[in-house]
Order: structure tokens, then C-alpha cells, then sequence
């Protein structure tokens, strides 16, 4: 559907295709870490390894991979600087700005809905807990 919204992009019924842009962004931002990684970013460009310090919990092997996907589909770009040792840094694109806002409003959601998540992930448990 041109024109945007929450349906842009879908098909027939509302099922998002294959080849739809919208399931393109969701695709994008539906690994764990990316997200995590763009917002990382927002501020100044890093090296990898102060990205792992700002964002705690990431091995260096998935914080790689993470970033090549992402300079893969062109939200970030790895700078190198010719010097002993060489020095790596990566950068929000300007394709990647754009998706800021979008990461900021779904924060909002998470902290506005997170301890209803949250609450509901508990009862899930105590359910399956009661049933084993």
C-alpha cells in the first residue's frame, strides 16, 4: 500500500509478503541485538569494544556479526584508521538516523509496558510450573 502507516506494505489480507518493504524493516530490527546496537550508536560513533561497555551483555562474536549486518543493509559504516595498532570505529549512517525515532517510541513502549510484560511472562511461568 503506498502512502506509509501500518499496513504499508502488506498484501492481500494484511499478511506481510516476502518481498514488502514493511517486513523489510521488520526483518531488520527483529534480531535481538540490533536495535540495541543502532541505539548504542545514536550519540557518536565506537569502537567495538566501548560498544560492548555501553551495552553490556554482548559477546564480542554476536557484537561482530550484529555489526556486519547492519553495514550489510547500510544503517552503520565500519571506519578504519591506518595507524599501530589499526583502529576500527562504526558509525549511524544516515539511513540509520531515519530509524531512531521509530527505536525511541518503541523504548517509550517498553517502558511505559515493561512490567506488564513483565508480569505476564511470570504467570506464564507459574502456569507451566503448576503443570510439570
Amino acid at each position: 500500500m503506498p502512502g506509509g502507516g501500518a499496513g504499508a506494505g502488506a498484501g492481500a489480507g494484511g499478511a506481510f509478503l516476502a518481498d514488502c518493504r514493511a517486513r523489510v524493516a521488520f526483518d531488520l530490527l527483529g534480531n535481538t541485538w540490533s536495535s540495541v546496537v543502532l541505539w548504542a550508536l545514536r550519540e557518536e560513533p565506537a569502537r567495538p569494544g566501548g560498544l560492548r561497555v555501553r551495552i553490556g551483555g554482548i559477546s564480542a562474536k554476536v557484537l561482530t556479526e550484529t555489526l556486519r549486518r547492519l553495514e550489510f543493509n547500510g544503517l552503520v559504516e565500519r571506519r578504519s584508521y591506518p595507524q599501530v595498532p589499526p583502529r576500527v570505529e562504526y558509525a549511524l549512517t544516515p539511513l540509520g538516523r531515519t530509524l531512531l525515532p521509530a527505536l525511541e517510541a518503541l523504548g517509550d513502549w517498553g517502558y511505559q509496558h515493561g512490567d506488564a510484560v513483565l508480569e505476564a511472562q511470570d504467570r506464564a511461568q507459574d502456569r507451566a510450573q503448576g503443570q510439570g
